[in-house]
Formats: C-alpha cells, structure tokens, sequence
C-alpha cells in the first residue's frame, strides 16, 4: 500500500485547486478522480473544431473579482467580456418586470434576515403577476422551486453582477489549470478509514495511506453514503443532505448556414408566462450556436423523457420566438444530463430553509486531518466554480499546516 502526505479526493475546481497549491508547496499529493478526466462538473467539448461548447459551467460570474478570470488568461483561454442581457423581457413589459423583479429581491434581502428561516417563495408577491418568472429565474439560479430554497442562503451569496466568458471554454480553462496536479483518473474512492494515525484511503484499484485527506465530492456522495467513512461521519451526512444539488441543464443547437441574421449574444426567454421556460442565449460569443438552458422541475421533467424531448420543447419555444423557419436552420449538436451523471447526480448546491449553517459544518475539519471542500462549502461563492477554487484553496492551507503538526509530533 502506497503512501502520500495528503490524498485529495475529486478532480474539480475545488481538488485542482488543493492539489495544485500542496504541489507547488512540495507536497507529496495525489488526487483521486472517479471520472475519466479532470474537471467535474466544469466541462467543454468540441463537437466541431475551432466550437467549444460547455455543457457545465459556462460563466465567471463575479468575473471582476473572480480569480479563476486571471487564471484563465494566464492558461490562453481568452475572456469575452461581453455582458448577458439576462434582464430583458422586451416591449411595454420591461419597466414593470424591472420593478416586480428589484421588489422580489428586496423583500429576499429582508426576509434573508429574519429568524427563522423561510423559503425564497416568501418573497414573491401574492397572486404577482411576475411570479412564475421569478420562479424560472429562480431555478436558473439555483436548480430548485422557491419553496425548496432557503432565503437565508440565498440572501448570504455576493455578487458584482460582472458576467463573462472564457473563450476558450471554461471547463477547458479548468483542465488546463489541472494539468500539472498529479491526478489518478478512473480511480473511484468508497471507504476513508480514518481510525488510524494514517488515513487509509479505498478505491476500487487497492488502498492508499496518508497523513491528511482532502475530500472535494458533490454532496450527493457523501448524503447518500456513496464514500463512506470509517468512524462514519454523520455529521458531514446531515450537512451534505441540507445541501443538496439543483439542477441545470444545457443543450446546443448549431446553425446551418449564414446566421448574421440572428442577434449575436442575444437572450431570450421562451415564455414570461410559465415557470417551466427554458432560457435561450442566440450566437453566445458570436459563435453559430443556440445555447438552451432548463432550470428546476423542468430540467428534472425533460431528464426524464430523453434528449429527444427536450429537444422538440426548445424547438417549440425557438419557434414561438424566432418564427418557423428556424427550426430547419438548428441541428442538435450536444447536451448533458447532470441529474442522471452518476459522478454528480445534480449541477450546484441549494440550501434547504433553515439549513444555512450546513454550509460552514461541511466545510468543518475533522480531526484537524480531514478536510472538505467544493462549491457547497462557500458560504458566499456557492453554486460556482471559483467558489469550489476557493474552497479548495482553503482546505489545501489547513492540510499544509496539518502536516506540519503530523511532522512536529
């Protein structure tokens, strides 16, 4: 049985991020990744050269603070900093939804406040006209109905409103970023034996020892027992389960032939009317693309019936906005189902009402040897990918500094 001075558990933004700092700072450190590559829930394809598409995250939100926006430019990846027109409903509509809308976050901004907790769905007006589009928007944010979420959480999340691009991909920025941590791929972890002085680390290939372990997972492992722990740590299985994941999902269509037609950078929504809408963005950094976006219920319903269905349902929508030609101009060119990923089993983390606190007892250390990162241990920054960095960062310093004690003893 091998041993290294710190294991890090999961090949995210979060465990590249451990893995990276404990590197540089002449760790001996190995991330373990159940996945065939690095990355997580950050990931780009090409379905064609030169078109990069993100199937996960695809925006550096906060981007004016966000440090994996120097990252990227330091990996070639390029920023567009062209701004979403996520606000707009167009026509007459746009100055009372702008008032519903700054009324909505208000009153979540009071209620944040208040104890106890209350779900966001308190923040919707009675019988408001905007609420089922304060419910969609709602569940691009966070994956989830209103009534699920807790306003406490949601009210603790910073944000300049900055919102860019990389490029080149913001999954491929991530990988880059990886790609001198030194990773094990298709190596699943099920058990963490922590009763030892070492820590015994079980994969499917054999076990590992340690001295420190860093466990980077979405929260579904560890709610569900997927990894399991040895003394069990149920503490962390209630954290995790307050925490459990939205869900989002992306499918692109490419346009055949000219598209200068077609507004570059363009957002629609498919309907204003209906919570279960999906969100369009038309030629995303001018590219011959349609980028679809289902949020909540919707995106759960339309995992259930199959990449064809949710297909024909943005096609519906595309039609209703964009006239009926464009259905023979789009051909389906990827998409991915997070729900159904059995390595993610959802795409960012929600707190449940009353469960904002989960978020600092996950990111707790345990023994001061264990340490837990990833986007459900932000308190600010959750739900994103430099929120994960972040914590990674973190949990890697407390590892650094576990060492040193483990060496002094």
């Amino acid at each position: 049985m091998s041993e290294r001075d710190v294991i890090v558990i999961g090949a995210g933004a979060a465990g590249l991020a451990a893995g990276r700092l404990l590197a540089r700072a002449g760790v001996d450190v190995l991330v373990l990744e159940a996945r065939d590559r690095v990355g997580g829930r950050a990931w780009t394809v090409e379905p064609e050269p030169g078109l990069p598409i993100d199937l996960g995250c695809g925006w550096l939100h906060s981007a004016d603070r966000n440090p994996l926006t120097r990252i990227a430019k330091v990996m070639g990846c390029g920023i567009d900093r062209t701004e979403p027109d996520w606000g707009k409903v167009g026509g007459s509509d746009q100055a009372d939804w702008n008032a519903a809308r700054a009324g909505f976050y208000d009153r979540l901004d009071r209620i944040g406040a208040e104890t106890p907790d209350r779900p966001v769905a308190d923040a919707l007006e009675p019988g408001g006209r905007w609420n089922p589009l304060l419910a969609a928007v709602t569940s691009y944010i966070s994956g989830a109905d209103p009534t699920l979420i807790s306003a406490e959480d949601t009210a603790r999340y910073a944000d300049t409103g900055r919102n860019w691009r990389v490029s080149h991909g913001y999954g491929h920025a991530i990988a880059q970023y990886g790609g001198r941590v030194p990773v094990a791929l298709s190596t699943r972890v099920t058990r963490i034996d922590h009763r030892s002085r070492r820590i015994r680390v079980e994969t499917g290939q054999g076990g590992l020892a340690c001295k420190a372990a860093i466990v980077a997972v979405p929260t579904p492992a560890l709610a569900e027992g997927e990894l399991q722990f040895l003394p069990a740590l149920p503490g962390k299985r209630d954290a995790a389960a307050a925490l459990p994941l939205g869900l989002a999902d992306k499918l692109y269509f490419a346009i055949r032939g000219p598209a200068d037609d077609l507004p570059a950078d363009h957002h629609l929504l498919g309907s204003i009317q209906r919570a279960d809408t999906g969100n369009y963005q038309i030629r995303p950094s001018g590219r011959p693309l349609v980028e679809c976006f289902f949020g909540g219920n919707l995106a759960a319903e339309l995992e259930r019936q199959g990449s064809a269905a949710m297909a024909s349902f943005a096609l519906n929508e595309l039609r209703g906005l964009l006239g009926q030609d464009i259905v023979s101009r789009l051909v389906q060119r990827a998409h991915w189902f997070w729900g159904a990923d059995p390595l993610a089993r959802g795409s960012y983390s929600y707190a449940v009402p009353g469960a904002a606190a989960a978020r600092s007892d996950l990111a707790s250390p345990v023994e001061d040897r264990l340490f837990f990162a990833g986007e459900a241990c932000s308190a600010e920054s959750y739900s994103t990918a430099h929120g994960a960095y972040l914590s990674g960062r973190a949990a890697g310093r407390q590892a650094l500094r576990a060492l040193r004690g483990f060496k002094a003893a």
